[in-house]
C-alpha cells in the first residue's frame, strides 16, 4: 500500500506539479536507445530502465520500471518475485515485452494503464484508458463509508445491507469494494461514459459480484427523471468520486493525467461544483429518510459545498462531517438527509 500510495500521489495528485504536453518525443528517444546487450537478470533490467526514464523527466522511475519488469514475469510487484527469480537472465521473449511496454512509459502513459490491472481495497480491476484511474483517496472514501455503516446501520435493511448508488462509477472501484465488504449490499453504479459502464460491468464479472450490481448509463448534469433509478427503492447511501477538478486548473495536471483520462471525469466546471450541486439536487428525491452522502471533493469544496447548502435548505441536506486524506488535505464530505 505505501508504494502504491507514494506512487499515484506523484503521478495523480497536486495539479500544479507538472506542466507541458504529452512526450511525443519519448517514443523516437527510446527507439534511439542502444539495445541491451547480453543476458540481464530482472534487477539489472529494473535498473537499467530506472536510468533511462530519469533520463527522460518520468516521475517515479524506480516504481515503473519494477512494476513493468515484475508484471511480465507475472508478479505483482518487484517485491513479491521469488528471490532466485531476480537473478535469472530474461529470455529474449521477455525482453521484448519490457521493451515495449517501458516505451508506453516514457509517453507518460501511466502504468495502470500500461500493465492493464490495478489494485484497489484488496480487489484487482482491470484498467483501461480512457477510463479514470481510481486514486490513493478514494480508497479512504471507501473506509470511510464502511466506517459508518458499522457505526450507524441503516434504519431499513430488509435485505441485511444498505443500498447503495455510486455516482461516476468509472472502473467499478468504489462499488465492488463496498459490494466485496458488504455482503448482503447491492449497488447502483452510473456513469455517462460507455467505457466506464462497460468495464464497470466487466470488472463486476471478473469478481463475480454482477448479480448485486446494476450499472446504467447515465449523465447527471443532464435533465431527466432519476426515477428509473428507484427499481429497488430509495437509496442508503450516495457515494460518489465525481470531476471536481477547477476548469482552470485542467492544464497543470500531468501529462500522465491530461494525455490519457476522460476529461469529463476530472473537469468539474468553474468551480468544480457542477456534478457535485447536481447530486445535492437530486439527492433528497434518492435518499432514504436519514440517507447520507459522501463524497470526495477539493480541498477548497467544504467550505464552498456548506455555503451553497445554506443557500439551499429546501433541499433538507446537512454537512455533519469534513474529513482529511493521508496527506492532510480537506478530501472527504459526509452530508445527511433531515427533516421531510
Amino acid at each position: 500500500m505505501a508504494l502504491w500510495s507514494r506512487m499515484l500521489r506523484t503521478l495523480l495528485s497536486g495539479y500544479g506539479a507538472r506542466r507541458g504536453g504529452t512526450c511525443s518525443w519519448a517514443f523516437s528517444s527510446w527507439r534511439a536507445h542502444p539495445p541491451l546487450a547480453g543476458p540481464l537478470s530482472p534487477t539489472g533490467l529494473a535498473s537499467h530502465w530506472t536510468e533511462v526514464f530519469k533520463k527522460r523527466g518520468i516521475p517515479e522511475a524506480r516504481e515503473s520500471s519494477e512494476y513493468i519488469v515484475a508484471h511480465v514475469l507475472g508478479a505483482k510487484t518487484f517485491q513479491t518475485l521469488r528471490p532466485g527469480l531476480r537473478t535469472q537472465p530474461l529470455t529474449p521473449q521477455q525482453l521484448q515485452s519490457v521493451q515495449e511496454l517501458c516505451s508506453r512509459r516514457l509517453q507518460r502513459m501511466p502504468v495502470q494503464y500500461i500493465l492493464g490491472e490495478w489494485d484497489f481495497q484488496g480487489l484487482c480491476l482491470k484498467m483501461a484508458p480512457p477510463v479514470f484511474i481510481p486514486r490513493p483517496e478514494t480508497e479512504e472514501l471507501v473506509e470511510w463509508v464502511l466506517e459508518e455503516v458499522a457505526r450507524r446501520p441503516c434504519a431499513v435493511q430488509a435485505r441485511g445491507g444498505p443500498l447503495v448508488l455510486d455516482v461516476g462509477c468509472g472502473s467499478g472501484a468504489v462499488s465492488l469494494s463496498l459490494l466485496s465488504q458488504l455482503p448482503e449490499s447491492q449497488v447502483i453504479a452510473v456513469d455517462k461514459g460507455d467505457a466506464a459502464v462497460s468495464l464497470t460491468c466487466e470488472n463486476a464479472r471478473r469478481l463475480r459480484l454482477q448479480d448485486r450490481i446494476r450499472v446504467l448509463p447515465l449523465d447527471v448534469t443532464l435533465g431527466g427523471s432519476w426515477t428509473h433509478l428507484l427499481s429497488w427503492g430509495p437509496v442508503d447511501l450516495v457515494v460518489s468520486n465525481p470531476p471536481y477538478v477547477f476548469h482552470q486548473d485542467m492544464e497543470q495536471l500531468a501529462p500522465e493525467i491530461r494525455s490519457y483520462e476522460d476529461p469529463a471525469a476530472l473537469d468539474g466546471g468553474e468551480q468544480g461544483m457542477d456534478v457535485i450541486t447536481r447530486i445535492l439536487t437530486l439527492a433528497p428525491w434518492l435518499l432514504k429518510d436519514s440517507g447520507s452522502i459522501f463524497l470526495e471533493v477539493d480541498p477548497r469544496h467544504p467550505e464552498l459545498v456548506g455555503s451553497w447548502l445554506q443557500s439551499r435548505p429546501d433541499l433538507h441536506l446537512s454537512l455533519v462531517a469534513v474529513r482529511r486524506d493521508f496527506c492532510g488535505r480537506l478530501r472527504f464530505l459526509h452530508i445527511q438527509r433531515s427533516g421531510p
